[in-house]
């Protein structure tokens, strides 16, 4: 990873100009298939796979007039029943910044070097996918599709494992003037559970907004495609800066009446003690005193 890309301004990544309600040829093994995209230039289609083995393969993009693209793909076995799904911000990423300026300072000013990794967490995921090969890692998050380029180079050098991002579209919607960011992560957590029914998810988040709310709720209406979940803790100072309060959203009332495993810690080291004795069948607040 050179230098120059990790010195690179979030800003630079708004500069690109979108394919807006226009054509995209995908280029699969079955041949070019024409895909439309939207009003802010991305793809949302389903598309069968045709040949495809499973792992990350490189996909070929063109427009009709020619430009091309690529990106990376993860193609899933039918037999992988493990996955991760993952916030970002303050629960993988510690940025210290008031909730309301979050978003334009991580899509326009910080350099991606001044960002900071929740010590422990590139280690916890990719432990997971070392016992579990083959299984998905998604990162549902409320920023931008356009910080995508920025996010991945920061996770590559911090070491975390490649995964898949479901992010937003940047600017108003019909209905206001931002978009709803647990309604995103609702939608979005709800269609992995539909679009792999095999897999039992490993939920991750903090509670410094919404994701215990979130996964409470999804973890009692799909109670079997949820293996624990995983909360990290802020401290008092992450709490105000989430929200304007020292403690946790403890005004949402998680719906626990179900049977998923779910455990707190105030980092990856501390999440992946217990996560390791859930995952194991024991109690993840009594873990064992070795550390990983």
């Amino acid at each position: 990873m050179g230098r120059e890309l990790l010195k690179r301004r979030g800003w630079r990544n708004f500069l690109a100009q979108p394919v807006v309600r226009g054509t995209i040829v995908v280029h699969t093994s079955r041949g070019p298939i024409e895909v439309p995209t939207d009003r802010s230039g991305y793809i949302d289609v389903r598309l069968e796979n045709g040949s495809l083995p499973a792992g990350w393969q490189r996909i070929e993009y063109s427009t009709v007039d020619g430009r091309t693209t690529s990106g990376d793909v993860q193609i899933i076995d039918p037999s992988i029943d493990f996955g991760i799904i993952s916030d970002i911000d303050d629960t993988i990423i510690s940025t210290m910044l008031p909730r309301l300026m979050l978003a334009a300072w991580n899509s326009f000013v910080v350099h991606e070097s001044a960002r900071q990794a929740v010590p422990g967490m590139a280690r916890l995921y990719r432990d997971l996918l070392a016992e579990h090969p083959g299984a998905p890692l998604v990162f549902v998050s409320t920023g931008s599709w356009n910080t995508q380029p920025t996010l991945t180079r920061f996770l590559h050098s911090r070491r975390f494992p490649l995964g898949a991002m479901l992010l937003t579209d940047w600017g108003p919607t019909s209905t206001g003037w931002f978009r709803s960011g647990r309604a995103h992560k609702e939608r979005e957590v709800r269609q992995l559970a539909r679009d792999f029914p095999a897999i039992r998810w490993v939920l991750v988040g903090d509670d410094g907004q919404h994701d215990p709310a979130i996964y409470g709720r999804f973890s009692h209406e799909y109670p079997d495609h949820v293996r624990a979940v995983a909360i990290r803790q802020l401290t008092p100072a992450e709490q105000v800066l989430a929200h304007g309060t020292l403690d946790s959203l403890e005004s949402e009332q998680m719906d626990r009446t179900h049977s998923v495993p779910w455990l707190t810690g105030q980092d990856g080291w501390e999440i992946h003690v217990k996560l390791d004795a859930a995952l194991s069948g024991q109690d993840p607040e009594t873990p064992r005193a070795d550390t990983p």
